[in-house]
């Protein structure tokens, strides 16, 4: 997690850091699951608790999918690793319980030593019995060392949560399970080195808002330029990485069905959708192969479910809508795909970001995304951390025109769409994210009128919120309506 521009090393995820370091002082050893996105820096982070634990790591990495993949191979390709790393001779196991045999006689205790199986899901994604071996060896070989930390990690967290971690083979023997999530706003800005201070919140945020927390995607900044500079290099080039990475990207994750799931993402680019709305706008039945293909995409950090509550009733939303919660991909299908050709051609030529149609537009609904991804850095903020929290989440209720059909009269009901929407008990709180140059007395009315349509039951309390980024009217905080108004650069550089 190195910004090339940057020499401080390996950046954030102390807690996680932590976590790890407490199973040294176990008596025994430990089995982890290190689950996130392709390039959130799962294996990165166990390479940095081996090293801060002087403990002897060996890594043994699952080959990518590709045409022609065997069992075989993979089962060669841990051979050769494990003898490279070790020293033992070099071997080419014939099946799952003499690789895990192997690796086992390797392990020395007299110090502590960190495995780490790594894409386990493309390591062992070519023998259905993988999981069992490995049961089988941690219990009968791996358990045997008590300095040992033995972590599995991978990708696709749908096959890892399907034949590890919901195995019931497996059940009790999990010490830690691990899901990484992208970075906090502050250790983002760490990824600028030693500009950080100098570059504007706005800046910051153009940048944050089409990479999200990755950090593979934070180390790609160069601090020379300037976030136009950037995007435009990293996106808008035929030779830049945010530009070539998403196809890559989603066959080494989804390296089956790839081509519904990308659908999916698509009918959800121009907005969150229902299941039913996603179903109709692929041309594909609802049914379960639907509902797995959002769970995998859930899984693996490309969308989230808005399942909150209904705050008239109380109860689960009738048709939860789903949304692209992933900053880059959201901005890639949206505004990288569609000039796909004539960048990858060299001929995509724009004299600035914001002659781009819609940009102010771009960046406002952009910034709503990184904000709903890191929302939990805004809650003590916005004064929430002491309220007992039934359900968090956006929320959207489509109008009804009220007219007759001749045979009956349907009730008018008014649109209502919040950005996120808080519910405890007999209170909810309306947060409006808003991105702007210049955020005036305006936002007040757009506020209200949200209120006035959302259904609540009498002697509900209702309070307005702000999460915003640009200069805000003086009048506005004077005025009292919201009670409370964070600014987004404030979390940044806190």
């Amino acid at each position: 997690m190195q910004n090339k521009n940057s020499c401080e090393g390996f950046l954030g995820r102390e807690r996680e850091l932590d976590s790890l370091a407490a199973l040294w002082r176990k008596r025994g050893p430990s089995l982890v699951a290190c689950q996130g996105r392709r390039r959130i820096g799962k294996s990165t982070l166990v390479k940095e608790f081996a090293r801060r634990s002087r403990a002897r790591l060996v890594k043994i990495e699952g080959l990518a999918p590709e045409p022609g993949m065997t069992n075989a191979r993979q089962l060669a390709e841990f051979g050769r690793s494990l003898a490279a790393q070790t020293g033992l001779p070099p071997m080419s196991p014939q099946s799952w319980p003499e690789a895990f045999a192997a690796l086992d006689s390797a392990i020395r205790d007299t110090g502590k030593t960190v495995v780490l199986l790594d894409e386990i899901s493309w390591m062992g994604g070519f023998d259905k019995d993988f999981p069992a071996h490995l049961k089988v060896a941690w219990d009968n070989l791996f358990h045997e060392h008590r300095r040992l930390v033995f972590v599995v990690c991978g990708s696709v967290s749908a096959w890892i949560q399907k034949n590890i971690l919901d195995n019931t083979g497996f059940v009790g023997r999990f010490s830690l399970c691990l899901t990484l999530r992208e970075m906090p706003l502050r250790d983002c800005l760490a990824f600028w080195g030693g500009a950080a201070s100098r570059i504007s919140a706005e800046e910051a945020f153009d940048l944050l808002s089409v990479t999200g927390g990755v950090p593979r995607y934070l180390e790609e900044i160069d601090s020379a330029n300037t976030a136009e500079e950037n995007v435009r290099s990293l996106c808008f080039s035929p030779d830049g990485y945010l530009f070539r990475d998403f196809g890559q990207l989603f066959s080494d994750v989804f390296g089956k069905r790839v081509k519904s799931k990308r659908a999916i993402l698509e009918a959800l680019s121009g907005g969150p959708a229902s299941i039913s709305d996603i179903a109709h706008a692929i041309g594909k039945e609802r049914n379960g192969h639907l509902a797995e293909d959002l769970s995998e995409l859930r899984l693996a950090g490309f969308v989230s479910e808005d399942a909150g509550l209904n705050p008239e009733t109380g109860r689960p939303v009738f048709s939860p809508r789903w949304r692209i919660s992933d900053p880059y991909t959201r901005f890639y299908l949206r505004y990288i795909a569609p000039r796909r050709e004539a960048i990858g051609r060299g001929g995509f030529r724009i004299p600035s970001l914001s002659s781009l149609p819609g940009w102010d537009a771009i960046k406002g609904l952009q910034f709503e995304t990184l904000v709903l991804g890191h929302i939990d850095e805004f809650i003590p903020a916005l004064g929430l951390s002491r309220v007992n929290i039934l359900s968090m989440a956006p929320y959207a209720r489509k109008g009804v025109s009220g007219e007759g059909d001749g045979r009956r009269n349907t009730r008018r009901v008014r649109g209502c769409q919040i950005d996120l929407l808080v519910q405890s008990d007999g209170a909810v709180w309306v947060v409006e994210i808003k991105r702007r140059k210049r955020i005036g007395r305006e936002i007040e009315q757009e506020v209200r009128e949200k209120i006035s349509a959302l259904p609540v039951p009498k002697g509900t309390s209702v309070r307005a919120c702000l999460v915003y980024l640009g200069e805000l009217d003086p009048a506005i905080e004077e005025s009292g309506f919201f009670s409370a108004m964070v600014s987004a650069e404030d979390i940044l550089r806190k």
